[in-house]
C-alpha cells in the first residue's frame, strides 16, 4: 500500500495505525460477504471528523498495567500515546488507576468530531471485573418507548421526553443560514470552503450546536438506562424498526430526537456488565390488546387504535385503559413468557 501512496511511509505514522486500517478494511468485506445488506464497503468521505487506531504493546514487560505499555498513563491528567507524545487529558478516574489488578490497554482510538474535540476511546482487559456484582431486586419492568414522553413503564411511572433538538432548533436554524449565505459568497467568489476563514467560523459554530444536542442527549439516555438496569433483575422493551417508523413524516422528527435506538443499545450492554436480563419482544398487538381480558383491538368489528387514541375503553371488559401504561403491561407479559420459554429449553 505504501508504494501507492508515499504519505504513509511518512515517519510520522504510527505503522499501527496502517496495520488497524488494513484490518478493518478486510473485516469490512468479511461482513459483507456474510451478511450481504449494508451494501458493497466504501472508504470514508472526506469530512471534519477524523479518527484512527493503534494498540498498546507490552514487549518487555512480564504483566500488563496502566502504566508500563506503549500506551500508559502518567497520572490521572497524562496519557503517554505512540507519536503523539505526552498527551493532557480531562482526567481519567482515580478508581481506574489505583487498581492493583493487572490491567491490559488493547485497541486505543484516537478521534476528532466536527466541533474540532480530541477524544481518547481505550479498550481495557482484565481477569478482575471493573464493576461489582449488584445484588437482586427480584423486581421485573416493561417499557413502552413513545413519542408523548420518552417512556411508560409497567409500574406506571413516566419519564418526560427531553425533546433537546426542538429546544435548540431555531437557533440552529438561523446559524445554518448563515452557513449557507457564507458558503455561497465563498463559492461565487471562488475561494476553497477550507481557506475561508467567515465559513469555517460559522461551521465550527453549527457543528458545536449539533454537539451540545448529542451530548445533552447522550447523557440523558446514559443516567436513565443505567438508573433502569440497577433497579431490575429483567427490563423488557419493545424491538425497535426505526427505519420504517422514520419514514411517517409527520414523527421523523421527534423519533429521531429521541433516540430510541442508541437507548436500546444501552440497556442491553449494561444488562451484560451489571449480570441483569434485557429482553425485547415483537411490537405485534402490544397497544391494542386489552391487558386485563386480552381482547385485540380492530377485531369483532372494532377499529383499531390510532395515535390519537391516548386512552380507550376495552369493549370486551369495559376496563379503561391508558394507551401507553396498557402496552408496557403488555411487554413485559410478552418478556416473562418469552424468558419461561428459554429457561425451559435450557
Amino acid at each position: 500500500m505504501s508504494n501507492h501512496f508515499q504519505f504513509l511511509e511518512d515517519k510520522r505514522i504510527d505503522s499501527l495505525a496502517k496495520a488497524n486500517a488494513i484490518q478493518n478494511y478486510h473485516k469490512a468485506w468479511n461482513a459483507f460477504r456474510k451478511v450481504h445488506e449494508a451494501g458493497v464497503p466504501k472508504f470514508h468521505r472526506k469530512s471534519y471528523a477524523w479518527r484512527y487506531q493503534t494498540n498498546c504493546q507490552y514487549p518487555k514487560q512480564k504483566t500488563a498495567r496502566l502504566d508500563n505499555g506503549t500506551v500508559c498513563f502518567e497520572d490521572r491528567k497524562h496519557i503517554v500515546v505512540p507519536k503523539l507524545g505526552r498527551l493532557r487529558i480531562k482526567g481519567a478516574q482515580q478508581r481506574l488507576l489505583d487498581r492493583q489488578d493487572e490491567t491490559r490497554i488493547g485497541t486505543v482510538t484516537i478521534s476528532k468530531d466536527a466541533a474540532d474535540r480530541f477524544f481518547l476511546s481505550l479498550q481495557l482487559g482484565s481477569d478482575t471485573p471493573f464493576v461489582s456484582k449488584l445484588s437482586r431486586t427480584n423486581r421485573q419492568i416493561g417499557i413502552d418507548l413513545n413519542t408523548e414522553n420518552f417512556l411508560t413503564a409497567s409500574d406506571g411511572r413516566t419519564i418526560a421526553n427531553p425533546r433537546y433538538y426542538r429546544t435548540i432548533k431555531g437557533k440552529l436554524a438561523k446559524a445554518q443560514r448563515t452557513l449557507s449565505r457564507r458558503q455561497r459568497r465563498a463559492k461565487k467568489e471562488q475561494r476553497s470552503l477550507r481557506e475561508s476563514k467567515n465559513y469555517q467560523k460559522q461551521r465550527l459554530l453549527v457543528a458545536k450546536i449539533h454537539a451540545r444536542v448529542f451530548d445533552r442527549r447522550r447523557d440523558f439516555l446514559q443516567r436513565t438506562s443505567t438508573a433502569l438496569i440497577k433497579n431490575q433483575d429483567l427490563v423488557v422493551a419493545e424491538e425497535l424498526r426505526s427505519k420504517n417508523l422514520l419514514k411517517n413524516h409527520a414523527l421523523a422528527m421527534s423519533i429521531s430526537d429521541v433516540g430510541w435506538r442508541s437507548f436500546l443499545g444501552m440497556l442491553s450492554y449494561k444488562a451484560d456488565l451489571y449480570d441483569r436480563q434485557f429482553i425485547t419482544v415483537s411490537p405485534k398487538n402490544t397497544t391494542q390488546t386489552c391487558h386485563d381480558c386480552g381482547f385485540v383491538m380492530g377485531s369483532n368489528g372494532t377499529e383499531k387504535l390510532t395515535l390519537a387514541d391516548r386512552e380507550w375503553i376495552c369493549p370486551q371488559c369495559h376496563v379503561h385503559h391508558i394507551r401507553d401504561y396498557n402496552a408496557a403491561l403488555n411487554i413485559l407479559e410478552k418478556g416473562l413468557q418469552k424468558q419461561q420459554k428459554a429457561q425451559s429449553k435450557s
